[in-house]
């Protein structure tokens, strides 16, 4: 039974009720959709297909836009891509959801109006989403909110609190000290033994990346606790993603977003949250790649690669392995 989340209208600063537009292929996922933001208290301007949408005259997108993106072909990305550009110079709201199989080339659409980009989800994680726009709307008032209810907002509430805290942790180190992990300078007549650390005119002494075989070892033995223990215990998503993105660095790899994604251990959506503030931490960087502009690669900052090569070199990884048992 689907919960019954029920709003007063909502409006903005005018007294209008704010307006939304669906679209989505799938017509059962367009009128979830539908309902789900009628439910809480929006307007809905236009529900329809992406390609009658595309086809159609160009109409304003409101204040929330919903899509549902299950495929990405080159018509369908093309219009999420002109969405893009629309609603970020309109500070327009958006929720996108589609598939793991479509998530690298979907991601890759959206530079300018930040969405929440939801994978494969489920009608909660959708409403939940909803309920995640309605956090930026003043003075709502919420009629009627049932247990299960309230529960299912406050696990959401901790999460999402537990990566902010996270976060503002590390923001401030980088702020304080130009990286994600506060170390002593070398003293200045401080010189290596052999090239394990680097010397460059604007930079500081930098440790060498281990091999990339060495962080695999680092990532199996991480993994390896699920054998044992039950593997949320030792969620740490945005710890997976720095150790796989080191380890493609040293290889000379490419990280896609949905490959990061498996690598975090964690649901793709958690994912993609997690992703999303790490680059706006300044952790994490967009690449394009170069002969498909469309497609979007992921990868440390040089800030966090030399944060990150610090760290093994304090816990004893050395460029050539493990020095400490």
């Amino acid at each position: 039974m689907q919960a019954d989340f029920s709003y007063e209208p909502v409006c903005n600063s005018a007294g209008c009720q704010i307006g939304v537009t669906v679209l989505a292929d799938r017509a059962h996922i367009r009128g979830e959709l539908r309902d789900d933001a009628e439910a809480a208290g929006f307007r809905v301007l236009h529900s329809m297909s992406l390609a009658d949408y595309a086809n159609g005259a160009i109409t304003a997108l409101g204040d929330v836009l919903l899509v549902d993106c299950a495929e990405d072909t080159a018509e369908a990305l093309a219009l999420l891509s002109r969405l893009d550009m629309r609603a970020g110079k309109a500070g327009t709201q958006m929720v996108v959801s589609t598939t793991m199989g479509a998530l690298d080339a979907i991601f890759g659409c959206f530079s300018s109006s930040a969405p929440q980009i939801l994978v494969d989800p489920c009608r909660s994680e959708r409403a939940i989403a909803i309920g995640r726009v309605l956090a930026h709307v003043p003075n709502l008032r919420l009629r009627e909110l049932g247990e299960e209810d309230r529960l299912m907002l406050l696990r959401l509430t901790e999460q999402v609190g537990r990566i902010a805290e996270k976060l503002e942790k590390v923001t401030q180190g980088q702020r304080a000290q130009g990286g994600a992990f506060r170390f002593e300078s070398p003293a200045p007549n401080w010189h290596a033994e052999d090239d394990s650390y680097v010397m460059t005119k604007d930079r500081k002494a930098v440790p060498k990346l281990p091999r990339a075989e060495t962080i695999r070892l680092v990532i199996k033995a991480r993994k390896a606790r699920a054998h044992y223990f039950e593997g949320e215990l030792f969620a740490d998503p945005a710890w997976d993603m720095l150790l796989d993105l080191s380890a493609a660095r040293v290889e000379g790899d490419r990280v896609s977003v949905s490959s990061l994604c498996i690598a975090s251990g964690v649901p793709a959506t958690t994912a993609l949250r997690w992703i999303g503030q790490m680059v706006t931490a300044g952790l994490l960087v967009r690449v394009a790649d170069a002969e498909d502009r469309r497609r979007v690669f992921i990868a440390m900052s040089q800030d966090t690669v030399d944060a990150m090569a610090r760290y093994f070199a304090e816990v004893g990884v050395s460029v050539d392995g493990f020095v400490l048992a």
